[in-house]
């Protein structure tokens, strides 16, 4: 990059990192947060589950190997800006469109590089979740302070309706033997495209579609989609799935979608000190005893006090690394939902085995 400029970040605790400027310059802020993955850059920054935070990205070089048409999770970058070591303004691979400097232009984003951000890491570990301000036209720390006042805490905060869809599509697959009903609440292209790969012709709703609109389809089964934001604060979706959850078809819950629908059933959700971001996260499926490697990204969490008191819900996964809620199944329905993303991208394939399961039970 030819002008360095200098860009400063600003944690909620007063904690100030200096850097260099990438991306747009300007002014962002959000809820700091970090992603231990060590690829897949390009579709975490595109997640719509993403909005609204400042992403610290563990590994020290991004943009090495540039942006590729295909590998995106959305219509563009979710992310509220980016926190990293190394940038990399070229990139190295044949197949790429254009650098991630060019992309993050275009998508109007702003970003801080040479950040000792194994130091914010370990901060915010301590420290806990906070917001943050990252700026690259104001150096004025009080002017900043002042910016980062006002802005509102994660914990109630609704964001599925800023990413969600607001007219209802459906895409469908190559050969078809199934309908499924997708309730987007900022849902991932990955976890449409696995469906299709299934035989699954898929209609994603808008999330404040009603139940009879949604039946109109007439479909087999119900996916509820992963998406940003604070479960509690979505009364009328957590309503909706109630009703989808009463009509005894099959429901595959992912992320928001798990949580809400936990809400649905009279569980509880609570904010995480450090939430799970990352495609390297341990979890434990106690039916069949099995480990697998997952990919996540959530900074709430369904209450596992809230489960124990409820006779007809049983915890299918939990967490390795903090003994977390990670799986739920509702007793005697064909109904169940996990707490990280099984489509991955970026992240292991291991729990790809959760849509079969899904398509099996609308077979039965």
């Amino acid at each position: 990059m030819e002008d360095k400029k200098v860009a400063v970040l600003l944690l909620e605790d007063g904690t100030v990192f200096q850097g260099t400027a990438i991306g747009l310059i300007g002014t962002t802020t959000g809820e700091i947060a970090f992603n231990t993955g060590m690829t897949g850059y390009q579709e975490v920054f595109t997640d719509p589950s993403y909005y609204g935070q400042i992403l610290t990205m563990n590994t020290a070089h991004i943009g090495n190997y540039g942006v590729h048409d295909e590998e995106i999770e959305s219509e563009g970058m979710k992310i509220a800006g980016m926190v990293i070591k190394k940038f990399s303004d070229g990139y190295s691979r044949p197949s790429a469109s254009k650098s991630l400097q060019e992309y993050m232009i275009e998508n109007k984003k702003v970003g801080i590089s040479d950040v000792d951000t194994r130091s914010l890491v370990r901060h915010i570990r301590s420290k806990g979740a906070m917001n943050a301000i990252i700026s690259s036209e104001i150096t004025d720390l009080e002017v900043l302070k002042k910016k980062l006042q006002e802005v509102p805490s994660m914990d109630g905060l609704e964001l599925s309706s800023k990413v969600a869809t607001k007219k209802a599509y459906e895409v469908k697959a190559k050969k078809a033997n199934h309908k499924v009903a997708l309730l987007d609440f900022g849902v991932k292209k990955s976890i449409i495209s696995c469906l299709n790969d299934r035989g699954c012709d898929v209609k994603v709703f808008p999330l404040d579609s009603s139940l009879s609109e949604i039946n109109d389809y007439n479909p087999d089964g119900y996916m509820l989609s992963n998406g940003p934001g604070d479960p509690s604060a979505m009364p009328n979706s957590i309503n909706l799935v109630k009703e989808i959850a009463n009509s005894n078809k099959p429901v595959f819950g992912i992320c928001l979608g798990h949580q809400i629908l936990g809400l649905s059933q009279g569980l509880k959700t609570e904010k995480m000190f450090n939430g799970h971001r990352g495609i390297n996260h341990p979890i434990k499926n106690l039916i069949t005893g099995k480990g697998e490697i997952t990919s996540q990204n959530h900074g709430f969490v369904i209450s596992k006090e809230s489960l124990e008191s409820n006779s007809e819900i049983e915890i299918t996964h939990i967490h390795l690394n903090d003994d977390t809620v990670a799986g739920i199944a509702l007793k005697g329905k064909k109904i169940f939902s996990v707490q990280y993303h099984p489509e991955a991208s970026a992240g292991p394939h291991d729990s790809r085995y959760l849509f079969d399961q899904f398509v099996d039970n609308m077979k039965n």
